[in-house]
């Protein structure tokens, strides 16, 4: 997974209500990267993993069009 990849998926499910949904609905981290994978990016569980670190809560909300879809992000006992 590159940092591209997972800024297009990102900017992506910001414009896509639903992947928003789906995103949602995510119970962990392993949800996320399958989402990811059948909305056609190549991101595994293990990169957003090691991505997490690089990334702002600001920017996790923005995917979201700012309102909180994404707090699965942030709520992963990993990250």
């Amino acid at each position: 997974m590159t940092q591209e990849q997972l800024t297009t998926f990102l900017t992506n499910a910001k414009d896509n209500t639903s992947l928003q949904e789906q995103l949602k609905a995510a119970a962990d981290v392993n949800d996320v990267a399958a989402i990811a994978k059948e909305a056609g990016f190549s991101i595994s569980a293990d990169g957003l993993n090691k991505a997490q670190s690089r990334l702002s809560e600001k920017e996790l909300e923005g995917a979201a069009g700012g309102d909180g879809c994404l707090p699965c992000f942030m709520s992963f006992p990993s990250w």
